[in-house]
């Protein structure tokens, strides 16, 4: 690794300067670089920076101002720094949550952002222990946590020393530094799923749950992102029956059989719905017949529109879900039949016109669904 010795006497009278007016200053005044927070929510997870933004004023930034390699800057403790990443304090990183930086594990915490800047587009990150120093002068290697080595890019020209969130998934975020015309950027990740459930976990200790709501909005996030069947399944049931608080509803029934059909439970999923069918609205058994047209039971799907058609005689949409129960079955003819029947009691334009619109297709001897 290159090791190079900056100037001591400039820096040596900055430093004095800098800390004799902290020590006697009783005003505040503005600060050459100015700070700056920047924060970032991923998952439920927060990310925050915090930093001091120096400008380039027509300086030579890379390999000059911020030397390549480690460095002795000529002040503090240290013979072997890092550049601070920033000016000023410590530029500072906090994570709410354990994360991985480049792949790489880090607990949940408040960590000192250093990074070391190579030629040929190469840098380090490291992030310290140590987040309450200045700058990087004191550094001490034993205190690193993480060190990643990460690609930088040219970028256009940036003039103030910038921390951007250039990229952010569901469950990631890619923080980049932006100066002059180079960006180094690095990747912060979460485990968003386990981070909830267990948050969900201890909720559920406290008053939410008492709610049978919570137990609901559990279940179904388990079951939408791939957590443990067999405790969603149990969250589901505890909104569904034997709590205080319990009570079965067609959102909860449907969420347990969600569970039951990716546990390959199919019989006991289409049990779990047909008991709840008599206290179902029109509206909730139509959109329950067109679900199973999309998992491809077309004959339960019929029985299923029957049964609304039966119970809700007459009523929008009850021959719409008939038109489309035949025509998943290939029954285009019964299909156009029932679909001229929900013509005529269509509640507004716009369901007149859909349903006009698949009369239409069926005609051409296309399918509706």
């Amino acid at each position: 690794m290159k090791f190079t010795t900056t100037p001591i006497v400039s820096i040596s009278i900055f430093i004095c300067l800098l800390f004799t007016t902290t020590a006697f200053s009783q005003i505040t005044t503005p600060r050459g670089s100015q700070k700056a927070t920047v924060s970032q929510t991923v998952g439920t997870s927060e990310i925050t920076i915090e930093y001091s933004r120096p400008k380039v004023r027509e300086r030579e930034i890379w390999g000059k101002l911020v030397p390549y390699g480690m460095n002795n800057l000529g002040f503090g403790t240290a013979t072997a720094s890092p550049w601070r990443a920033g000016a000023n304090e410590n530029t500072v990183i906090t994570l709410s949550h354990d994360a991985t930086i480049g792949g790489k594990p880090i607990k949940a915490g408040t960590y000192g952002l250093h990074m070391i800047v190579n030629e040929n587009n190469k840098a380090t990150v490291i992030l310290s222990s140590n987040s309450t120093s200045w700058g990087s002068y004191f550094y001490k290697p034993e205190e690193d946590v993480l060190r990643v080595d990460v690609t930088s890019t040219e970028i256009p020209h940036e003039e103030l020393l910038t921390f951007d969130f250039i990229q952010v998934t569901a469950d990631s975020a890619t923080l980049a530094l932006q100066w002059g015309k180079k960006e180094i950027p690095f990747t912060i990740s979460f485990d968003v799923t386990n981070i909830v459930l267990t948050d969900i976990r201890n909720k559920m200790r406290d008053q939410p749950g008492f709610n049978r709501q919570t137990w609901e909005q559990a279940a179904s996030f388990a079951l939408s992102n791939g957590g443990d069947l067999e405790e969603a399944l149990t969250w589901i049931n505890n909104a569904i029956a034997g709590q205080f608080y319990s009570k079965q509803t067609f959102n909860n029934t449907q969420i347990k059989a969600a569970i039951l059909m990716k546990q390959n439970k199919k019989a006991e999923a289409l049990a779990a719905m047909d008991e709840v069918m008599p206290v179902a609205t029109v509206l909730e058994i139509h959109r329950y017949g067109r679900q199973l047209i999309g998992q491809g039971m077309t004959d339960k799907a019929l029985e299923i529109f029957e049964y609304n058609a039966k119970k809700h005689k007459g009523t929008w949409p009850v021959h719409y879900g008939l038109g489309r129960g035949y025509a998943a079955k290939g029954d285009f003819k019964k299909a156009i039949k029932h679909l001229e029947k929900a013509l005529q009691n269509a509640p507004n334009p716009q369901s007149k016109a859909n349903v006009q619109a698949n009369i239409d297709k069926l005609k051409k001897g296309e399918d509706i669904n």
